[in-house]
């Protein structure tokens, strides 16, 4: 990323710069040169009983936590932030955030544990949630409500299919009924996309994918274009309901985030690559990608994602079922483990998964594409596809 008009740079710091320096910070006690983890949950008042020092108590507040949050606000271009103690906590906030009978619309394939609780607990408490293809804006502006829909909820790309939403036609739908839109992120990260530039209120991380991206932190992160009534409250919400990051979590995403515009780099020149291979392969029926020309978004990819197409690909296995899940028995580099977003290459039968309901194709596997030789990475699911049983 190559923006340097962020009030937060400083010195017109390009966005790699800042976040390998975790935005220039240096310990005034030590003069290290990497951030200090802060531990201690209660402070000192002042004689008059005054916290002058701006800290109260571990629960709404950290030092290590606050850094965190900065390096997040300024790759999101963001007025505010905050880090939550994992990804469904900072996206189910945005829902606790809103009032019962709110009307909300959620895409039809989504991160499939938000979808779940949405379906199952957020409607329980009077949210009135809707489904629908996001990626299709015309769907999408026949199902707002103006005046009762008040918030637009998208993933892009989204899991595992990888489907595109234009965030700047979807804001623009949104808003004119009235509503906010909050785009989760998490697989584009900022290095692809910010979509508060696209006009998104919100963005959602799952923090512990790329901005993390080394499989050892669960995290969360939420970011706002402009701090409202809706985002105070979600700031209430993580202080009443305990929803903070952990100061050696937070410590450890800071970590995390100064590398990840070298990770995700990496990770996108091998998903592309792998994509191509993959789409002439005698065992695939289908590869789902968007920096594939075939690709149905691929056009929007083009324009809202700069500097790759994601580190995330799915493959559709001839075969069916069985195949799928005899390929995935076979790999040895590649490895079958939930989550994305790391250094390791990850594959993974999602509709297993995802159990009964899932929108997920049987024949489909999921593959996080890590920073490992992409030639080794080809090699280890080729010969696996080959030999498995159809």
């Amino acid at each position: 990323m190559t923006d340097r008009s962020s009030p937060s740079s400083g010195r017109g710091w390009a966005m790699r710069t800042r976040v390998a320096q975790a935005l220039g910070h240096i310990d005034p006690e030590t003069r290290g040169v990497v951030p200090p983890i802060h531990l201690a949950t209660t402070y000192i008042r002042d004689p008059d009983n005054q916290y002058r020092s701006g800290f109260i108590y571990g629960r709404p507040d950290n030092a290590t936590v606050r850094e965190a949050e900065a390096l997040v606000a300024a790759m999101e271009g963001a007025a505010d932030a905050i880090v939550t103690g994992s990804g469904t906590s900072a996206a189910t906030a945005v829902f606790l955030a809103l009032a019962p009978g709110d009307h909300v619309i959620a895409p039809k394939v989504m991160y499939w544990s938000l979808r779940r609780w949405l379906m199952a607990e957020a409607t329980g408490w009077g949210l009135r949630v809707e489904l629908v293809d996001t990626a299709d804006l015309d769907a999408l502006a026949a199902a707002v409500r103006p005046g009762e829909t008040k918030l637009v909820w998208t993933e892009t790309p989204s899991n595992p299919m990888w489907s595109l939403t234009d965030i700047a036609g979807a804001a623009a739908i949104a808003h004119r009924a009235g509503a906010a839109l909050a785009v989760d992120s998490t697989c584009a990260s900022p290095v692809l996309t910010r979509p508060l530039e696209h006009g998104a209120d919100i963005v959602m991380h799952s923090a512990t994918k790329y901005m993390n991206g080394h499989s050892d932190v669960v995290a969360g992160a939420l970011a706002t274009a402009a701090p409202g009534p809706l985002w105070e409250r979600i700031r209430r919400n993580r202080t009443t309901l305990g929803q903070i990051l952990g100061p050696l979590e937070a410590f450890l995403l800071i970590r995390g985030m100064r590398t990840m515009p070298l990770r995700v780099a990496a990770a996108c020149a091998s998903a592309a690559t792998l994509a191509e291979r993959f789409a002439g392969h005698p065992r695939v029926a289908e590869v789902l990608y968007p920096g594939l020309p075939t690709h149905p978004g691929h056009a929007v990819a083009k324009k809202q994602m700069a500097g790759g197409f994601g580190g995330m690909l799915s493959i559709r296995v001839h075969g069916g079922e069985r195949a799928a899940i005899d390929a995935a028995a076979r790999v040895e580099l590649w490895k079958r483990a939930t989550s994305l977003g790391g250094v390791e290459s990850l594959i993974e039968h999602r509709a297993s998964i995802e159990g009964e309901g899932s929108p997920c194709p049987t024949d489909l596997l999921r593959l996080s594409t890590g920073i490992e030789d992409v030639d080794d990475l080809y090699a280890d699911l080729d010969r696996a596809l080959r030999a498995a049983n159809a």
